[in-house]
């Protein structure tokens, strides 16, 4: 039993160490303090999204003094979480309207298919009243 301990938790550690190996670390300046940040994401993206916040919060501090770096740092995240909320109802929109749009095709293809069975019964009709004249 021993053994199997061990190796279970040989294995645990050897998964976190992989897991640790995939992750970025990457350094971020926002508003000259240090951040320290660990992702699985790319480091270059990690970086452009902590310049985006480093604009953003400077900007909120130039335009009004009375702002404090702690306040602009709520203010942004405001901002982001209200992007974010947008962002969301924005493609929960255009997936019903994928939706829809699907549903809509689906009964044209219906109705295509109705019609071409009528034009096929029509032209037996046609054909059979065209024997019959024959005769």
């Amino acid at each position: 039993i021993y053994f199997g301990i061990k190796m279970g938790i040989e294995y645990a550690k050897e998964k976190r160490r992989l897991f640790d190996i995939m992750k970025n670390k990457v350094k971020l300046t926002i508003c000259g303090q240090d951040y320290y940040i660990t992702s699985e994401d790319d480091d270059m993206y990690i970086r452009m999204i902590g310049e985006e916040v480093d604009q953003r919060m400077n900007d909120m501090l130039s335009e009004n003094q009375r702002v404090s770096t702690t306040m602009a740092a709520v203010l942004c995240a405001l901002s982001y979480a209200d992007d974010c909320h947008k962002a969301n109802d924005t493609s929960d929109n255009l997936r019903t309207q994928i939706k829809e749009y699907l549903e809509e095709s689906q009964r044209a293809r219906l109705e295509a298919d109705e019609a071409k069975r009528e034009v096929e019964r029509l032209r037996r009709c046609l054909d059979d009243a065209e024997k019959e004249e024959e005769i």
